[in-house]
């Protein structure tokens, strides 16, 4: 049974404020700025005994943004259909607007169980401002502070009284759902791709780069395996984020790389790999995340040549993002739908890949072949030596755990990333691991100086504790 509350009101009442208070945690920006929320956004709220999902939406009833206006609307409308329980919230320091008074007519309609959740009444003397907000005609009014805290506990209370009872839980617990980041530079279809994975208008699409500040996290099943999908703001170069609110959508978008499972990175076909791409894709690769990239926009693409530049776009992207080279490359249209089912199957491939395990013999005998036919470099008159290789057990907290090995070495400082690159290479000669990075851990044999004073230190120490055992 559904449990869901929708958080509505005009714009910079303090709704984003309100959804991470209940979240608890950071999700939506928040900010001065009128119109900063304009997608639905979700989140699981624990802080009474029977958890339930809150939706922020854009606010309602103001022209900024004016070409959003429309779609913001739309945004709610679904929010309130697919409702339990609406909270209408109002700015008391603003006090009663005629678009409050608007808004609350409108949700009446709907039928929902409402509460006018009155915020900003962060201190004691702004309890007089209240009454003005009876005149709404609500039968549950509640008093909050969503920035300090105030009044959440009361505001919990009284939604619990409203949603219906849970279900209980029967069975086996099913895998967690799988958190794919959807990332790339402004304006290259991330929003259109998960439309077009949902079906469905979920996120706010426009030819206006910076279209999406926040990260949404939008829940989706497929032939039965649950996934989230986290919509992030485009990354720019940092010289170009023009405003503070880009700033957090950026710093949001790359915090939405470190928390995914895997990351999809999108690219425009018809631009190529541009310089702003391989930044993005050295986020993903420092931040060690499996990926599948996306060359979107193959609609645009003349049909005739389609084959052909299909070809050149993936071999392209391929070499300009060399280092990432682990990652499969799918062509697409985001707008049409076209290929997008083979996103898919690449992300179930990658799944799969990181079960895949190299018995710890035939892995030090390819090491050993390697070593022999192509020696590491000489550093400082040292050469690096590899004694012994295993491929340590993959994390169980991780729905896709990167292949990871220990190195049992004389010094890992003599491993150059050149000749790092090649056992890598020689590792996926033996299983690709398609998708995913390779870790390497490194344990050191101990020096002939380090164990000959080992050796000192225990020595120094017999006499002492025979003496000791004699008196």
């Amino acid at each position: 049974m559904s449990r869901t509350v929708a958080i509505v009101g005009q714009p910079n009442v303090g709704k984003s404020a309100l959804f991470n208070r209940l979240a608890g945690r950071r999700i939506s920006i928040v900010h001065d700025q009128p119109g900063v929320t304009r997608d639905r956004l979700t989140a699981e709220c624990k802080l009474g005994d029977k958890p339930f999902t809150v939706v922020d939406t854009g606010g309602i009833g103001s022209t900024v943004d004016a070409s959003f206006t429309e779609q913001v609307h739309v945004e709610a409308d679904i929010a309130i259909t697919t409702a339990d329980l609406i909270l209408l919230v109002v700015d008391a320091q603003m006090g009663l607007t005629p678009v409050d008074s608007e808004l609350a007519r409108e949700l009446r309609r709907s039928k929902k169980p409402l509460i006018l959740v009155v915020n900003k009444i962060d201190d004691a003397k702004h309890q007089p401002l209240i009454s003005e907000f009876s005149r709404l005609g609500f039968d549950t009014l509640v008093a909050i502070s969503a920035e300090h805290g105030r009044g959440i506990d009361y505001l919990i209370e009284r939604i619990a009284a409203f949603l219906p009872e849970p279900e209980a839980a029967t069975g086996e617990a099913s895998e967690p759902p799988l958190a794919i980041a959807i990332v790339g530079r402004p304006n290259v279809g991330k929003s259109s791709l998960i439309n077009a994975i949902l079906q469905d208008q979920r996120t706010i699409v426009s030819d206006i780069s910076g279209t999406t500040r926040d990260a949404v996290d939008v829940p989706y099943v497929r032939d039965g395996r649950g996934y989230v999908l986290i919509d992030t703001a485009g990354i720019r170069p940092r010289g170009k984020v023009a405003t503070s609110v880009e700033v957090f959508s950026v710093m949001r978008s790359e915090k939405s790389i470190r928390r995914a499972d895997l990351c999809v990175l999108v690219i425009d076909a018809t631009a190529g790999v541009t310089a702003q791409d391989k930044k993005i894709a050295g986020m993903i690769q420092e931040a060690q995340k499996p990926c599948v990239v996306v060359m979107n926009k193959w609609d645009v693409i003349e049909e005739g040549r389609r084959q052909q530049i299909m070809k050149e776009a993936m071999a392209g992207a391929l070499a300009e993002l060399f280092f990432l080279d682990y990652a499969p490359v799918i062509v697409l249209s985001a707008k049409t739908g076209e290929r997008v089912k083979h996103l898919f199957r690449e992300i179930d491939l990658v799944r799969a890949a990181a079960h895949e395990r190299i018995g710890t013999g035939p892995l030090n005998r390819v090491m050993s072949a390697a070593l022999t036919a192509n020696p590491p470099p000489i550093r400082g008159g040292k050469r690096f030596k590899l004694l012994y290789a295993t491929q340590i057990e993959k994390e169980k907290r991780s729905a896709i755990p990167v292949p990871s090995f220990l190195f049992f070495v004389n010094a890992s400082v003599l491993l150059v990333p050149a000749y790092r690159k090649f056992l890598e290479n020689q590792i996926r000669k033996v299983s690709p691991f398609a998708g995913l990075p390779i870790l390497f851990h490194f344990r050191q044999r101990e020096t002939r100086e380090v164990r000959k004073a080992k050796r000192g230190a225990g020595n120094r120490g017999t006499p002492r504790s025979r003496g000791h055992l004699r008196d």
